[in-house]
């Protein structure tokens, strides 16, 4: 099926790529990414929670705690924790993305879900991979780390502290959805720094240069509904937002921005102890934009990190 929203922000892009985007996307699960799935721990789903809203969200697990039971179902052996924002998803659209920080490949999966006791079987209805570009490398640790029990806090605006989380990110995911035409979620990467607080409640970020499917845009040109998670690597907790996301066609004197996206919080659940997996940091991509010097107040580590010399030629493996 065309996507009505993907072929309106081509055409505003000047982009004509013919059956691009969920056009070109296949049901059919490819033997490599079956087996690339199932190397996995970590997954993130964006779906609509209990209260309606879009949400994006992570699942861990044990390497093979994803599988592809033949070429349209996947089996995940995990469902959503008690304090995470879609606790109690049952059923109905969602969109899957596998990361592997550590070797900078992705896929990416839509379809529908069902819930079956502890686990989530997914029917696909699209299936691709993506490229490299803005994944940030790192490793994960071998053991998954003892912590406290989970805890959740949820507010109707952005404290200090998650603003200054936002502003120090490197990684997000976003989650996006369009009427018949199923979820999405999504990665977005750069330097810290790209994206911007600009208000109690409201996020900016840069549209750089990708593989012009323009899902994520097709999405948000038909439905503002949004949701963005935000992984503390190092700490297992996580940061889940959901509101309404709206593109701008000026990138005004951001780097390497196309276009920018201007996000609404209406509601930030921060969980502790989400996830055991721990990531050790270990090279920015060398795709990504300088971040304007006016919002480059990134912390101390993370500037030494982006120049640490030796890590550039690695991604070229990848590509």
């Amino acid at each position: 099926m065309r996507h009505a929203g993907e072929l309106a922000v081509q055409r505003r892009a000047g982009v004509r790529a013919g059956a691009w985007g969920s056009a070109a996307a296949r049901p059919e699960i490819p033997a490599a990414a079956a087996a690339f799935l199932t190397r996995q721990r970590m997954l993130l789903i964006g779906a609509g929670g209990r209260d309606g809203r879009l949400w994006a969200s992570a699942l861990t697990g044990a390497v093979g705690f994803a599988e592809a039971v033949d070429e349209r179902t996947i089996v995940i052996d995990a469902v959503p924790g008690e304090h995470d924002p879609l606790a109690g998803l049952t059923g109905g659209e969602i969109g899957i993305l596998a990361i592997e920080p550590q070797t900078r490949r992705r896929m990416r999966v839509n379809g529908t879900v069902r819930r079956d006791g502890g686990r989530l079987t997914v029917r696909t209805e699209q299936t691709y991979a993506n490229c490299p570009k803005y994944i940030q490398r790192r490793d994960i640790s071998d053991e998954p780390a003892a912590g406290s029990p989970a805890t959740a806090s949820a507010t109707g605006t952005l404290t200090a502290g998650h603003r200054a989380w936002i502003e120090s990110a490197d990684t997000f995911f976003v989650a996006t959805r369009a009427p018949d035409l199923g979820a999405d979620l999504s990665h977005r990467g750069g330097n810290p720094g790209f994206v911007r607080v600009t208000g109690g409640g409201r996020l900016v970020w840069p549209d750089y240069a990708g593989n012009s499917m323009y899902m994520t845009l097709g999405n948000l040109e038909l439905d503002e509904s949004c949701g963005l998670l935000f992984l503390g690597w190092e700490s297992g907790e996580a940061l889940h937002l959901t509101g309404r996301a709206r593109v701008g066609w000026d990138p005004g004197d951001v780097p390497g921005a196309q276009r920018l996206v201007e996000f609404e919080v209406d509601q930030a659940v921060h969980v502790r102890g989400a996830s055991p997996l721990r990531w050790t940091f270990d090279g920015y991509s060398r795709f990504n934009p300088p971040v304007h010097p006016a919002h480059a107040e990134a912390p101390a580590g993370a500037a030494a990190h982006a120049t640490e010399p030796g890590r550039k030629g690695r991604e070229g493996e990848q590509r």
